[in-house]
């Protein structure tokens, strides 16, 4: 499975459930996560999506960790069982 499938599979997850999965580019910034995730009630989540087994690089940890150290929820997911379960928790 390519990251770009469990990429699709995120965006049509979380728009079933009235979220919006924008793509996130931040000029300037590389490394930033993947997708900027926004589900109703307000609730914010950075996702970095990987293909199965690969890891984010120094710089994406970096940047994960920036992030994370504002308050804000970040989330690697490399699988489709990981997108479910984070479904499931933004379901809750």
């Amino acid at each position: 499975m390519r990251e770009k499938d469990i990429e699709k599979y995120l965006r049509d997850k979380v728009k079933r459930l009235g979220g919006i999965a924008y793509k996130f580019v931040s000029p300037g910034n590389a490394g930033v996560p993947d997708r900027l995730v926004l589900m109703p009630g307000g609730r914010i989540v950075f996702v970095e999506l990987k293909a199965p087994g690969k890891k984010s690089t120094p710089l994406q940890r970096l940047q994960q960790k920036r992030i994370s150290d504002l308050g804000f929820d970040v989330r690697v997911l490399d699988d489709k069982a990981k997108v479910d379960a984070f479904i499931k928790e933004m379901s809750s």
